[in-house]
């Protein structure tokens, strides 16, 4: 039988319910949001339990909007400066800090909507208890690289490429080992206590939680990812492109003149990252380009001072921009990265932390563009533009890839798997 027959054996047309919990981790946003615009779209009957923060932007798919009753604050981590620090405070704020209102929430969301599958934000634990409890079905999605510890995997958070002989292979058993037991420190015993509130066996790693779902959906292009033997419940279902909603709309023409046009597209959330985005905008000054920054919400654009050839918006639609553009920097956002090569175009990249780092490995292996260091000086980061631009070797590698990238993004492989 065809993979084609298969699908069709097992995805149904028939209306169903979706509960879907989502957390905003700010690039997060858009793409989980994209998977809910669309199984609305196929006529599913999708509610979303979200922050308030994300209400208008969840009512715009067309899906009923829940807000979650507790939040467990910023999670301000570019003030963190240790391993230590860094995981103990995305236990506290993301993953096990909001987990018991989260289960509260998810199991009064689905007692009222009585739901064929829950689909959770990656760092939903508190929803993905709650759908064991009831004895649901629950997705989670990924939407960056994949993010589990997996054999041929390298660790993440460092920007490590892919381990090379018996030496590169101790590497990472030792460093995955290592962070799972810096995370487990903070986390497991309180995930276990939630899940014994809930009358669910222990699970051995607090990464076991996110490993119990039905699928793991995989929201980027495997052609970008590391290759890795991911579980059987993995799946690449291609990249999401939509942009924000905050920007989607917004009108906007090319600036005017000749040179080759540079978006510099930052954090959506605040990474302390206004002196970078100065020294970035400096740069450009002393080039023969058109620059167009986009500071998103989190910067305002008068905290930036633009020479003559530069313009400061706060937003502007980045998939229409990128039709025009030559090349993009960026802090290696997943969302910012992918929509970049889905346009064939070029990088430099500036990461300042969470899995911005390992973009940038991707990207440098590839020889779709570089990276320099956030704190780079002006001088450098000219230099990184001048040499992408000047190459035209980054562009020809960024076509061939974005090509697979957008082919990936068109598939229907998403929607196969959460109506499967």
């Amino acid at each position: 039988m065809s993979r084609i027959q298969i699908e069709r054996l097992t995805t149904s047309t028939t209306p169903r319910s979706y509960l879907f919990a989502l957390t905003d981790a700010g690039g997060t946003v858009p793409p989980e949001l994209g998977v809910a615009r669309r199984v609305v779209d196929r006529g599913h009957r999708v509610t979303v339990l979200a922050d308030e923060s994300m209400a208008d932007q969840v009512r715009r798919t067309g899906a009923v909007f829940l807000p979650w009753t507790s939040s467990a604050g910023e999670f301000r981590d570019w003030e963190l400066r240790t391993p230590t620090s860094l995981a103990r405070g995305m236990v506290d704020h993301m993953l096990v800090g909001p987990a018991p209102g989260q289960a509260d929430d998810a199991t009064a969301a689905i007692d009222a909507t009585l739901p064929d599958l829950v689909v959770t934000s990656f760092v939903g634990l508190g929803a993905m208890i709650a759908a064991e409890a009831r004895g649901l079905p629950f997705d989670i999605l990924i939407p960056n690289i994949y993010t589990l510890p997996a054999p041929g995997m390298p660790p993440l958070g460092a920007g490590m490429s892919p381990a090379r002989g018996p030496l590169g292979r101790l590497r990472d058993r030792v460093v995955t080992a290592a962070s799972t037991r810096l995370i487990d420190r903070y986390a497991l015993a309180r995930v276990n206590a939630l899940r014994a509130e809930h009358r669910l066996d222990p699970v051995a790693t607090t990464w076991s939680q996110m490993q119990r779902a039905s699928r793991q959906l995989v929201l980027t292009s495997a052609a970008f990812d590391f290759p890795a033997t991911l579980p059987q419940n993995a799946r690449y279902v291609g990249p999401i492109l939509d942009d924000p909603a905050w920007a989607a709309d917004e009108a906007w023409t090319p600036p005017a003149g000749e040179g080759p046009l540079v978006l510099v597209a930052m954090s959506s959330t605040f990474q302390n990252h206004v002196a970078c985005l100065q020294r970035i905008v400096d740069a450009l000054g002393g080039l023969p380009v058109r620059g167009l920054v986009t500071t998103g919400p989190a910067v305002a654009p008068y905290a930036i001072r633009a020479p003559a050839n530069v313009t400061v918006v706060a937003s502007a639609p980045h998939r229409e921009v990128m039709r025009h553009a030559g090349l993009v920097i960026t802090h290696g956002g997943h969302g910012t990265v992918i929509k970049t090569l889905a346009a064939g175009l070029p990088l430099v990249i500036l990461h300042h932390g969470r899995d911005q780092a390992d973009n940038a490995a991707r990207v440098t292996a590839r020889g779709v563009g570089v990276a320099v260091s956030r704190r780079a000086p002006a001088r450098k980061i000219a230099w990184a533009v001048a040499e992408v631009l000047g190459d035209p070797t980054y562009r020809e590698a960024a076509e061939r890839l974005g090509q697979a990238v957008a082919r990936d993004a068109a598939s229907s492989a998403l929607l196969v798997e959460l109506e499967r």
